[in-house]
């Protein structure tokens, strides 16, 4: 049990609206998540602008098949191994201050990377950028289950991916506008420095969270380099076999054993740090392990695929970079739509299964039409099938976490939250790998065939505006084949997440009344002894962070009613 001494350090848990026991009112919500939602679309919306300009940006720095990948992969993989520790830092700090300094870590790498003279040092800006992006993925999850109960947070979680699709969908129009006009694609990385601003204003202004600060907090650093270190070891590998070394080389054993040897020490570690990166009791539920395994598919077939979109408008379709924008509208179309109406759906009625069961199935038939892609494909037809893949995202990405966040005690909520973003992160970064290098065999094969061996296989990115009429169409033939073949590679993935949600079992989203009941009654497991409870529920209850016992829980909630510090 906490002592007196400890329990009077840590400032008292309060309902966001003020008072403990009360809800929030859904105006009240909206003015907390704003600033929350604009940090969203500014992360969101810098990484679209970019993924339409990559072709332009590699051409120009003189990179090739591999730097784009790696352009998109360091992102991705310092997201994913940052997102445990900054969930974990949101059960022990004061979330807003975390939120801020995740956004100013963004807008720092994105304005690094403007400057970059070389795909070298675009990789590693880009790293500092996913740093920033890890921190706003997982903290945005973990302060709406502190907010808001699971019965109500289907709404609020369509709200979040109507800012998502709202960022996609602008996202490549701006980038394309910027990267044809006289800023060139540099200016893409400025942008969002204006909407940061206000983020970071608006945010100081209405987001109002109880600060919990704990006393001998240790964060799992350790554990956090070696998952780094050999999950990156394993990429590099991909990325780079078959055209640096043979596949069966003693480059590919050494780099194979040396990851299996740093993911090994690291769940050796995991085992016994007291807060680890990844809380490995966590997967003793059903319902967790299900969701992590649907999240990794989706984040391998949803990223995997359609960061080569670009390089199919652009090359295998030769069209600008504001057209290629354009052209990608009807799967962020798709991606809109279901997200808010499915959001509304499962607020309406509690139940949630069935609409990640047709998310999954939507997936998997839209990788599955998109793997029929070629350079010649009719635009009405390519429209439909990218409509259905952003149909199965947006019903699958934010709900796999909704449904972990309904399963799991109140005091696992941040670590749940973020092991779930992590592992769909981690999923994007494998799946950028694997599948990038299965397109970059796959094109100087086509290549080959069609007598144009040099033609940007193995170099740069081809500009096929450039090439004579003869060889830009077995370029475009090339890069439309190779990019469709990708797609029917990540389509068994969309088929591994429709059978992860088939064996999910359902539970009725808790109601606020049932989550005030479970922060009264229910003990902790796995937490720390001699935490006292952060973050709050729509009814002030507590929502993240760790009780260590019902007493504590109820001493929280009085001190509670005199008012709690805010941030």
């Amino acid at each position: 049990m906490a002592s007196s001494a400890a329990s009077a350090a840590t400032p008292a848990v309060a309902g966001p609206g003020g008072t403990s026991g009360e809800p929030m009112t859904h105006r009240r919500i909206m003015e907390a998540l704003s600033g929350l939602l604009l940090g969203m679309f500014v992360a969101i919306l810098s990484s679209t602008i970019v993924s339409t300009a990559l072709p332009r940006i590699i051409g120009d720095l003189g990179g090739g098949q591999s730097a784009y990948t790696w352009v998109v992969t360091a992102t991705l993989l310092a997201m994913t191994c940052t997102t445990p520790i900054w969930g974990k830092l949101s059960d022990l700090f004061s979330k807003k201050l975390l939120v801020q300094l995740a956004l100013t870590i963004y807008v720092v790498g994105s304005m690094l990377a403007g400057l970059a003279q070389s795909s070298g040092m675009l990789i590693g800006f880009r790293v500092i950028q996913g740093v920033g992006v890890g921190g706003l993925t997982a903290l945005a999850q973990v302060i709406m289950a502190a907010m808001i109960s699971p019965r109500e947070r289907g709404r609020y979680t369509g709200y979040l991916g109507a800012t998502f699709a709202l960022a996609t969908v602008g996202g490549p129009l701006i980038g394309g506008v910027i990267v044809d006009s006289a800023l060139g694609w540099r200016g893409c990385f400025y942008v969002g420095v204006p909407f940061a601003v206000v983020a970071l204003v608006i945010l100081q202004k209405t987001l109002h969270l109880p600060v919990v600060r704990r006393e001998g907090v240790r964060i799992d650093y350790l554990g956090a380099t070696l998952i780094s270190g050999g999950v990156a070891l394993l990429l590099i590998w991909v990325t780079l076999a078959g055209e640096q070394y043979d596949w069966l080389s003693w480059q590919t054993g050494a780099m194979i054993g040396g990851a299996l040897v740093l993911l090994g020490l690291a769940l050796a570690v995991e085992q016994r740090a007291a807060e680890p990166v990844i809380p490995l009791w966590l997967f003793r539920d059903r319902t967790v392990v299900l969701a992590v395994i649907g999240s990794l598919a989706v984040g391998l077939a949803m990223m995997g695929a359609s960061v080569f979109l670009s390089q199919y408008f652009q090359i295998a379709r030769g069209k600008s970079p504001t057209v290629s924008g354009l052209m990608t509208m009807p799967m962020i179309l798709g991606l809109a739509l279901t997200s808010t109406v499915v959001g509304r759906l499962i607020t309406a009625t509690g139940r949630w299964k069935r609409y990640l069961v047709g998310g999954g199935v939507a997936l998997t038939a839209g990788l599955v039409l998109m793997g029929t892609a070629r350079y010649d494909t009719n635009l009405v037809l390519l429209g439909a099938f990218m409509f259905l893949v952003g149909v199965g995202v947006g019903a699958l990405q934010q709900n796999l976490v909704l449904a972990v966040q309904n399963a799991v005690p109140l005091h696992q909520l941040g670590a749940a939250s973020s092991i779930v973003a992590f592992f769909r992160s981690l999923g994007g970064a494998v799946g950028v790998s694997i599948l990038g290098a299965v397109m970059s065999h796959r094109v100087a094969g086509y290549l080959a065939d069609g007598g144009a061996g040099g033609g940007g296989a193995g170099g740069g990115i081809p500009d096929v505006r450039h090439l004579p009429p003869g060889v830009r169409t077995v370029v475009e033939s090339a890069y439309g084949h190779a990019i469709g073949d990708i797609f029917m590679v990540a389509a068994p993935f969309g088929l591994v997440a429709l059978l992860a949600v088939l064996l999910i079992k359902e539970q009725p989203l808790q109601t606020a009344k049932q989550v005030a009941a479970q922060a009264a009654d229910g003990p902790a497991q796995g937490g720390s002894a001699a935490a006292v409870p952060d973050g709050a529920a729509a009814d002030g209850s507590a929502a993240t962070g760790s009780a260590s016992s019902p007493s504590e829980a109820a001493e929280s909630r009085r001190d509670a009613a005199a008012g709690a510090p805010r941030t």
